[in-house]
């Protein structure tokens, strides 16, 4: 893990005395609302329905349990006892009063975290894959890259003020688990054609009110020009995109509008433009410093077959569901990943108690090598787990209320806070979640339906991400009552597709029956067991979906 260094300490410092002053003048009246929202948003500060709302920043979605803590301490001291894990893999504290933020920055600065440009129509935090360093099928760790953009980013003077906010996501696996081609720019690592590793750039990408996947507009650049490229590609969209339309602003826009071939020709233009003062030179010793903090952790050499592992599986059902479904192949044998779901019954999804930040912190530092992840689908993962460990690791998560074991399964659903929190939303998210978690409740049930993933976002932003989910539902409003809107076919994966409209909104009791139907015609239709929704949906077409999703409608 990237430990900061003395500009890091200074800059996350300074912000925060800063932040605190114009705060202080914001409660005496000196410094009116208009005038302190672009402050606050600079500082990860959003005014939503009933309160402030701090977002803090997770860089790359990695812990430690030290960090953990202070977040878990955070919850029970200055908000309601939780804290709510984002798609962006961040946290969010949606009960912080304002006058007590100049001290959570303060208390977030102590552990080397802080909540810079987690707003704002800035380069927002570089996303990444949860199981990045554990999993045996990526190129390389692609965290180095993700910590290189993160400095390179950071209050860039030439970037700070763009036409709307930026996302950047980075993997090095062929299975895309960060969902590059649906963010501002993806960058994928791989090789040349001399072997060379390099990144795959795709641009344009993005959810919201105008869907796209993002197109590649570059087939492989080196290492060395990464951050040249990436400054090509910002400083056309600064010069074209649009800022007289916020809904229009986004890169997407400007991507689809200029066409991806003249896109791709402004940006080798501007690249090719760029003189040797201008170019971002990574020094070989810097890059060298950064690696070394993701270097791996020394892995035991344990047997592939962990006896206690197997004799739990088979005096245990309930440990023998969540290994099946919840744990990861490692690429170390006698090693496994933990997916520890932030999804039970009745709970909001993505939200964790302080205490139970707390036991995710204890078991990484006792099992997990002190390296817990935020996944962009909403939970947690312990990426270092030896599996002699595991029994007690699921004694401790059943304890707690943290090892339902249904990661990638239907319940295991990403949805935003919607208009129990935001006040933009048009329409709740929590309420519809937790019917979909009731009404595929048995588990044997769920496990037979398999892998399906459910987006739900309450507004047209599109924070659930609903226009990739194989699933999605969108709230909106008509006429002051609430409908959901439902998408079928969308991904988030290295196929990304956005899901088409099946139909007419639903009223909110509609849903959970209808999605009943769904996955009964699912399972009629299926070629057998391993044959999952997203494959039948592509196999058969939409139409006998939308027929069941409305037959009773």
């Amino acid at each position: 893990m990237y430990r900061y260094d003395q500009f890091d300490e200074q800059l996350v410092r300074e912000r925060a005395a800063q932040f605190r002053g114009q705060v202080e003048r914001r409660l005496s009246g000196e410094l009116k609302e208009d005038h302190f929202k672009p402050l606050r948003l600079q500082n990860g500060v959003y005014l939503q329905l009933h309160a402030y709302m701090l977002r803090v920043a997770i860089p790359y979605g990695q812990l430690s349990s030290r960090k953990m803590r202070q977040l878990a301490m955070i919850a029970d001291t200055y908000d309601k006892g939780y804290g709510h894990f984002t798609t962006r893999q961040n946290i969010q504290y949606n009960w912080v009063a304002l006058k007590n933020i100049p001290d959570v920055l303060d208390k977030l600065a102590d552990v080397e975290m802080h909540a810079i440009q987690t707003s704002g129509n800035c380069i927002r935090n570089t996303t990444s894959d949860h199981l990045a360093g554990a999993n045996a099928d990526e190129l390389e760790d692609p965290r180095p890259w993700c910590e290189i953009i993160r400095q390179w980013s950071t209050i860039h003077p030439e970037f700070a003020f763009l036409p709307r906010k930026f996302k950047i996501a980075v993997t090095a696996a062929a299975p895309d688990r960060a969902a590059i081609k649906v963010h501002d720019i993806g960058l994928l690592m791989k090789p040349n054609a001399n072997g060379e590793v390099g990144f795959e750039v795709f641009v344009g990408g993005g959810l919201g009110r105008t869907p796209h996947v993002g197109v590649s507009v570059r087939d492989w650049v080196s290492k060395g020009e990464l951050l040249s490229y990436l400054e090509a590609i910002m400083r056309v969209y600064n010069r074209f995109g649009r800022r007289d339309n916020k809904f229009k602003a986004r890169i997407k826009i400007l991507v689809n509008e200029t066409g991806p071939e003249e896109f791709t020709r402004l940006v080798e233009e501007e690249f090719a433009a760029q003189g040797p003062k201008e170019k971002v030179v990574l020094p070989d010793e810097e890059v060298a410093r950064i690696m070394a903090y993701f270097a791996p952790p020394e892995f035991e050499d344990l047997p592939e077959v962990s006896q206690a592992f197997e004799r739990e599986k088979a005096r245990n059902e309930g440990f023998a569901r969540w290994a099946r479904i919840n744990l990861r192949a490692h690429r170390t044998p006698g090693y496994a990943s933990v997916h520890i779901s932030l999804k039970p019954q009745g709970v909001a999804p993505g939200d964790a108690t302080g205490e139970q930040m707390r036991v995710m912190a204890d078991l990484a530092e006792q099992y997990g090598m002190d390296d817990v992840r935020v996944a962009h689908e909403q939970d947690i993962v312990l990426p270092h787990v030896k599996m002699d460990d595991l029994p007690a690791v699921y004694a401790k998560l059943v304890e707690h209320r943290l090892a339902t074991a249904n990661a990638g399964l239907i319940t295991d659903l990403i949805a935003c806070p919607g208009l129990d929190y935001c006040n933009l939303a048009n329409a709740r998210s929590i309420s519809v979640a937790n019917d979909i978690q009731a009404e595929f409740a048995d588990a044997d049930f769920e496990e037979e339906i398999g892998k399906l993933h459910v987006n739900i976002s309450g507004c047209i932003n599109a924070c659930g991400h609903h226009h990739v989910g194989h699933i999605g539902v969108l709230g909106v409003d008509k006429k002051g009552e609430e409908f959901y809107q439902i998408t079928l076919g969308g991904r988030a994966d290295e196929k990304a597709a956005i899901g088409d409209i099946a139909g007419p909104g639903l009223r909110h009791e509609e849903v959970r029956p209808a999605f009943r139907r769904v996955i009964d015609k699912y399972l009629e239709v299926r070629n057998g067991k391993s044959e999952t929704f997203i494959e039948v949906l592509e196999r058969l077409g939409q139409e006998p979906f939308k027929e069941a999703l409305y037959a009773s409608a």
